[in-house]
């Protein structure tokens, strides 16, 4: 099956640790036996030697917190999982987001400790890695216009585990909101900044949310933060123009 090659051939550091045992559980449901024999062996133990993420990394690890946060409130409804679909499709296009729904499907089947496995991401991800998966799970939170308590609270959580602090959180939330008063929250200011504050502000999260930090990743990963990227650059320019800066 394509999502073998995918899985396998994309994988690193998530062939270990709980997020390795996890994957042990259930690729038996999406692989052919053909397939299987081929596969490297998933048995949950540490990882081996591939250290940087891949591909294929980043995108378990973003099925797997989506399944944690469709849980949150303790049902998983048709609806939700339409949202996802569309969700994945915008960001990651048609073929991907089948393979990323099949092993959705599957993983919310499985229980797991959801900070032990974002603690395996924290370990091998890269901070501009894990604010991009924040970012991602932000926008699928707000894509039904509709963020609940259970939701708000899982994200929360997951960022926690994660390490991603919490001005760098408000700011990603503020990615979906538009208003002045977003504005400032995308950039990690406030409306009392100065004008040079806002400027240097910029710059600031210009080089922190740079869509070539997560190039690496492939180009479904980068076209999202490149929206990142686009929404601060407007959220810049929005200020400037409300205060009449040149």
């Amino acid at each position: 099956m394509k999502i073998a090659k995918w899985l396998t051939g994309g994988l690193g550091w998530a062939f270990g640790g709980p997020i390795g045992g996890l994957l042990g559980f259930m690729l038996g449901a999406l692989i052919d036996e053909a397939a299987v024999d081929d596969t490297p062996r998933i048995d949950g133990k540490k990882g081996g030697q591939q250290q940087r993420t891949r591909q294929g990394d980043f995108g378990v690890s973003l099925v797997i917190l989506t399944a944690a946060m469709m849980r949150a409130d303790g049902k998983v409804l048709k609806a939700e999982l339409d949202y996802v679909k569309s969700f994945f499709v915008r960001s990651f296009g048609d073929d991907k987001a089948q393979e990323l729904i099949l092993l959705l499907r599957e993983m919310l089947k499985q229980d797991f400790n959801l900070r032990e496995v974002c603690m395996q991401i924290r370990m091998y991800m890269n901070y501009a890695e894990r604010l991009q998966l924040v970012h991602f799970l932000s926008g699928l939170a707000a894509a039904d216009g509709d963020v609940n308590a259970n939701e708000t609270d899982t994200l929360n959580k997951i960022r926690y585990y994660l390490g991603v602090n919490q001005n760098d959180y408000h700011s990603v939330k503020a990615t979906y909101k538009q208003s002045i008063e977003s504005d400032y929250e995308v950039l990690e200011i406030t409306a009392t900044a100065t004008d040079d504050e806002v400027k240097k502000a910029y710059r600031r999260m210009a080089i922190k949310y740079h869509p070539d930090k997560v190039a690496h990743l492939g180009d479904d990963v980068q076209k999202g933060a490149k929206e990142k990227f686009q929404r601060l650059t407007q959220a810049y320019e929005n200020v400037k123009k409300y205060r009449g800066i040149s």
